[in-house]
């Protein structure tokens, strides 16, 4: 993987903002940036150039790409729906939610639909506990989920793909 012109001159701004020997505090969003310019997910190529620019080992990133849940180290759809599974999620009904989504779409966690639009993972606190069950999709936060709600929602994203296209 290569970065674009685009996305190298986005990363360069971001490693620009710590001290020259601590370019690995800009890992984080640098993933981000690689993630999203491999199709939503980092292979081991994405993995390497990330620390290549950082000039970083490759374990390092690829660490820290295995610990957290917003990133994916396999392909996922379009838009990937991020369950909440902890306490209080589950005292409200995610697993309900959960199910009625898995057959609905008709995939399993972590596979992709057949459109390629869709994707679901479970992960961990997500820090909405007020609004359980809840979900991240994208940057958006969908809480107090029901049947009615992953619906719509589904809905709402397959429209917003076909605007896309």
């Amino acid at each position: 993987m290569k970065f674009t012109e685009k996305d190298l001159q986005k990363a360069n701004e971001i490693i620009a903002r710590y001290p020259a020997d601590r370019s690995k505090s800009a890992l984080l969003p640098i993933l981000h940036i690689a993630q999203d310019a491999n199709g939503g997910w980092l292979t081991v190529e994405a993995m390497d150039a990330v620390a290549e620019l950082l000039k970083i080992t490759k374990i390092e990133v690829y660490e820290v790409a295995s610990f957290y849940s917003m990133y994916n180290l396999k392909p996922v759809g379009k838009y990937v729906f991020e369950f909440c599974q902890t306490g209080p999620c589950n005292i409200q009904g995610v697993k309900d939610v959960i199910k009625y989504t898995e057959k609905k779409l008709g995939v399993k966690e972590g596979e992709i639909t057949a459109d390629g639009l869709f994707s679901w993972k479970r992960v961990e606190c997500l820090g909405a506990c007020g609004y359980a069950p809840m979900m991240q999709l994208g940057e958006h936060f969908k809480e107090h989920l029901t049947a009615e709600k992953i619906d719509a929602i589904i809905d709402e994203y397959r429209k917003k793909a076909v605007a896309l296209n």
